[in-house]
């Protein structure tokens, strides 16, 4: 995207109950979604395929400007560990093709068990990077992964590595790698995908997000507290922090 965007928004777009008044009644859940915030995470993807068919209604019913996050399969990441994964990856970058214009990141995340061994993620990487040229976030677990010379890594492939919280290490909690994107995936803390963020930090976060949005930086921050329904109000107060900035 030419222009530097702030994205906030959660993992998957249901629209819990108690917060249905802050949505217009008319219209899809993702429709209804779109209508508040400018992008969210598509974290079926990860679980299972959709087809191309489906991208492509998804992209029709949300505004020009909104972008969806798309997780990679865990047949690639989880299953496969990144080795002898073309078929699936192919298969992948195929149907998310039909986000078109409004596919946004495509995001990676690693089991917690998967170091970093360059001489299985860079032949993935070159797979990758041969097929696809979008925007691409690392979400690595392992303490292997967060290093000077693995963030170089990044950079020199154009990937961004997630700011996770609750941090599986000590230097997750901050965006790394590639520095034309940074990606918040905030989980619930302290009883991760579950626990809602105190205003306090989600007002920390505001701030970060306004730095980056000062120097032209484009950001996400997606909650992914969905489990007991905190992800939406978190991510409405979010927005509510960083509406006058706009």
């Amino acid at each position: 995207m030419s222009e530097s965007r702030t994205f906030i928004g959660t993992a998957a777009w249901a629209i819990p109950k108690q917060y249905l008044d802050s949505f217009p009644r008319d219209g899809s859940h993702l429709v209804r979604y779109a209508s508040r915030f400018d992008g969210v995470e598509i974290n079926s993807s990860f679980y299972r395929p959709h087809r191309l068919s489906t991208y492509q209604r998804w992209a029709a019913d949300v505004p020009d400007h909104f972008r969806f996050a798309v997780k990679m399969p865990k047949t690639i990441t989880h299953e496969g560990r990144l080795r002898d994964v073309n078929e699936p990856l192919q298969r992948f970058l195929g149907e998310i093709a039909g986000l078109g214009a409004k596919l946004g990141p495509v995001l990676t995340q690693l089991p917690p068990s998967l170091k970093f061994d360059p001489a299985v993620v860079q032949p993935f990487v070159d797979t990758l990077r041969a097929s696809f040229a979008g925007d691409v976030v690392w979400e690595p677990r392992h303490a292997s992964w967060f290093t000077a010379d693995v963030d170089a890594f990044l950079v020199e492939q154009r990937i961004a590595r997630v700011a996770a919280d609750p941090q599986p290490h000590s230097n997750a909690g901050a965006p790394g790698g590639w520095t034309g994107l940074v990606y918040y995936r905030l989980h619930g803390s302290p009883k991760m995908y579950y626990s809602t963020y105190p205003q306090e930090a989600i007002a920390d976060t505001a701030k970060v997000l306004g730095t980056y949005r000062q120097t032209g930086t484009e950001a996400w921050c997606i909650f992914d507290n969905t489990a007991a329904f905190a992800a939406t109000g978190d991510a409405l107060s979010m927005m509510k922090l960083l509406q006058p900035q706009v």
